[in-house]
């Protein structure tokens, strides 16, 4: 493990053994891995790191919540291999959006579940010398973290607009109201910095990148031919394949965990779906494949040309990327077309192709993201964005 002694966190606890909690609506031990699996890996490395999850109830397992497998396993400790405490909190319900003649029903519920909590919970929050908040539910327990543990630093993790994750109404709301209050807001893309009240703490980050789990030598799964993937199944849009598979009979396009919208595409011989796979499975298909995908559907945000994990994880591997024209972001190697426009779809994907492999970009590595966001807000290496 490298020297993390050089990180003044700004607090009490001794630099060997920092405690870092993690509140997100994402747990730890699903198979499809979000940036903040990769981050608390790091967070593992570097202090005793907790994962709680929470936002899931029986409501999730009928939306498809891909924790349904972990149900079982909900309402108890489990420590990972490398160390990592993790608790899924499963309630009968959970704060969501609901009819607006539900609405003063689940505000009244909100107010109970963001003080309401397992013990564990409670417990962690007081140990922790950092408190991390991914978007989109956690925001509910900004009051108890601040009433339990205000020596903690205390940071937001915006990775996506409230647009893009669509949450309840609340979440937006709790969220700029307390903006000020973190210590630090973190976005990896300075348009996100915009979504906050004016004096927010907000700090610019980048996406990290396992570079060398990226590039290790994986045989291929393709019986050879022209190959193109996608994986993931947000903003997934099937009117891309329409467009694209029947124009390149040649080539066979590979949908990993394209979500319930993937499953229209069944009628099209070139095109090969597959489920939810392990991140590292997924790799043999991106590191042998001839272009990545990102088939984001109208409306995608431009944000995301910095902050979607695939186009970099694209980039990082020298793929040329097929997207929309909104997140190209001016970086070479991407391809961009316009979402419900047949036309330019296909001169996306021939271009793309045309254009062929490249050398792969060297981009931040997630030990280095970890050790950005630890930065007391103070620090000359903190990058703030002016809001």
């Amino acid at each position: 493990m490298e020297d993390s002694a050089a990180i003044d966190l700004g607090v009490a606890a001794p630099a060997a053994r920092r405690s870092f909690l993690l509140v997100a609506r994402h747990d730890y031990r699903t198979e499809r891995k979000a940036g903040c699996h990769f981050l608390v890996d790091e967070l593992a490395n570097l202090g005793h790191t907790r994962f709680f999850s929470c936002a899931f109830s029986r409501l999730s397992e009928i939306k498809g919540d891909n924790r349904v497998p972990l149900r079982d396993r909900a309402n108890r400790v489990e420590t990972t291999a490398n160390g990592v405490e993790t608790y899924l909190w499963r309630t009968l319900v959970h704060p969501c959006r609901v009819p607006s003649p539900l609405a003063p029903l689940m505000n009244a519920y909100v107010r109970h579940y963001g003080t309401h909590v397992p013990e564990v919970l409670a417990d962690w929050i007081r140990e922790a010398d950092v408190i991390l908040f991914e978007t989109g539910g956690p925001e509910l327990f900004h009051d108890l973290v601040k009433r339990l543990n205000p020596r903690a630093m205390f940071v937001y993790l915006c990775s996506d607009s409230f647009d893009a994750i669509n949450p309840a109404p609340y979440v937006r709301e709790l969220a700029l109201r307390h903006a000020r209050s973190f210590d630090k807001i973190m976005v990896k893309s300075p348009l996100l910095g915009q979504l906050f009240p004016p004096g927010s703490p907000v700090f610019l980050t980048s996406q990290g990148f396992d570079k060398t789990e990226l590039r290790r030598d994986r045989g291929s799964p393709f019986a050879g031919g022209v190959n193109l993937v996608s994986v993931g199944n947000m903003l997934f849009d099937p009117e891309f394949y329409r467009a694209a598979a029947p124009a390149f009979p040649e080539a066979t396009f590979h949908v990993i965990g394209g979500g319930p919208r993937a499953q229209a595409l069944n009628d099209l011989p070139n095109v090969k779906l597959y489920g939810e796979m392990k991140f590292g499975d997924t790799l043999a298909f991106l590191q042998h494949a001839d272009a990545g995908i990102a088939p984001y559907g109208p409306g995608v945000e431009p944000y995301l040309a910095d902050t979607s994990l695939k186009l970099g994880q694209y980039r990082v591997l020298g793929l040329p990327a097929i997207c929309p024209e909104a997140v190209t972001g001016g970086y070479p190697g991407r391809f961009g077309y316009t979402p419900g426009d047949a036309d330019s779809v296909r001169t996306a994907v021939r271009t793309a192709l045309a254009f062929g492999r490249f050398p792969g970009v060297d981009l931040p590595s997630w030990r280095e993201v970890a050790e950005e966001m630890l930065l007391p807000p103070d620090h000359p290496a903190a990058r703030r964005v002016a809001v």
